[in-house]
């Protein structure tokens, strides 16, 4: 058996945890959110609408596949580094690489081989980080954790769109800069992370170098229904917020009738009102969850907060009406998150293990709507003739039918 959490994590500790999660999502939402389309842009010409799409799709397939094969060998490594320690360390040094040979390329195909391989990058340090909950922080601390890491996300977008306005005459810089920071948080935490070897497990399998064996029947998500509640419920979640993401910026020119020139501040200004409400409400939620020692009723509010929000912007007449709807979704979100990670933690399968595993197949909860969004965008603009209210509320409604899902739980309050 493995070694059990530590009775609570140190401050210190904590601190550089949240740091260096922060500099991961540095890392990879500053090219997906701003510098990788500039890219695109720069070598397309007039028409860049397409290939960044091929390109984003094909990272997201990347992270879809990447995250659980890593994350069940981080479980399995065994090396006198430990097992989360090289797939932090190396895949954050392949994720600046990429970012470097993205900003180099001279062809589109160079800069789809390149995000590829920073998805497969950065999702091997994701799968071994979001380990390091269930690996080291207490099950009476992982709600206040979990809060906090929950305010990494929004933390590195704002720090990602400051530093690209600050590098615009650079775009190679405003690629790399990020990824070395993310590099920097990531190796602060290798130093101070009490890595374990994981127990030993005998099977008749094929064992890869290095690496203890990987069973298929290990994968089986619907042999944990818990499990499986909470990671489809997920699904739905994170699919409302790349809605968002992705079409806020049709809405505003589309329905709302701003001017595309005007689009860029909107958004930074929409972000900066939906970072605020994710950092104040992610730290009240993980807080109140340690307290009550409650997760499924509040992760369940935060889906339906965030499904409200979204109605709203289907909704709104104006931009202040707009903003009322973000400021919801930012605290649904912050809810939601300040909690997740914690419940996810008391139902995984094997958290002794396999939990790297089971948490790179949670991470895919984070990938697979942004395949899906896409898919299923145009077929509904195209049912409402271009009318993105349908769009939002269909976006709305997912959340809610997360917040449903989790209901059946029965292993977490």
């Amino acid at each position: 058996m493995s070694a059990p959490p530590p009775r609570r994590a140190p401050a210190r500790f904590i601190a550089i945890y949240a740091l260096a999660y922060a500099a991961l999502w540095l890392a990879l939402l500053t090219p997906a959110m701003i510098t990788l389309a500039l890219r695109v842009r720069q070598l397309a010409g007039s028409d860049p609408a397409r290939p960044i799409s091929m390109v984003l799709f094909a990272g997201a397939i990347a992270a879809l596949v990447g995250n659980p094969v890593f994350g069940a060998l981080s479980d399995r490594t065994r090396s006198r580094f430990g097992r989360r320690r090289p797939y932090l360390v190396g895949g954050a040094v392949v994720g600046l690489a990429a970012l470097a040979l993205i900003g180099a390329a001279s062809s589109l195909s160079m800069v789809l081989v390149g995000w590829c391989l920073a998805q497969l990058a950065y999702n091997a340090v994701l799968a071994a980080m979001v380990a390091v909950v269930p690996d080291q922080i207490p099950s009476e601390q992982r709600g206040t954790v979990v809060g906090i890491l929950g305010v990494c996300m929004p933390v590195g977008q704002i720090v990602g769109t400051f530093l690209v306005q600050q590098l615009a005459g650079n775009l190679t810089l405003a690629l790399l800069i990020p990824g070395a920071l993310g590099l920097a948080g990531v190796l602060a935490l290798a130093v101070v992370l009490p890595d374990s070897l994981p127990p030993p497990v005998i099977v008749d399998t094929v064992v890869a170098a290095g690496a203890a064996p990987v069973r298929a029947s290990q994968f089986d998500l619907l042999a944990h229904r818990d499990f499986f509640w909470a990671w489809l419920s997920r699904v739905l979640f994170v699919t409302g917020s790349i809605f968002l993401q992705a079409y806020q910026p049709f809405l505003l020119i589309d329905a709302l009738g701003f001017d595309p020139s005007q689009v860029p501040r909107l958004i930074f200004r929409s972000t900066l009102v939906q970072a605020a409400m994710t950092v104040v409400w992610s730290l009240v939620a993980g807080r109140l969850s340690d307290r009550t020692g409650r997760r499924k009723s509040i992760a369940m509010a935060g889906s339906i907060i965030q499904g409200v929000g979204l109605w709203v912007i289907a909704a709104a007449p104006s931009y202040t009406t707009f903003l009322f709807g973000v400021a919801l979704t930012g605290m649904g979100h912050g809810v939601y998150e300040g909690v997740d990670l914690a419940l996810v933690t008391e139902v995984l399968p094997d958290r002794d293990r396999h939990a790297a595993k089971d948490l790179g197949l949670l991470n895919i909860t984070n990938t697979l709507p942004q395949v899906v969004a896409p898919l299923a965008a145009p077929a509904i603009l195209a049912l409402s003739r271009g009318d993105y209210s349908l769009l939002f509320l269909v976006a709305g409604t997912a959340p809610f039918l997360g917040a449903v899902l989790l209901s059946p739980l029965k292993r977490v309050r």
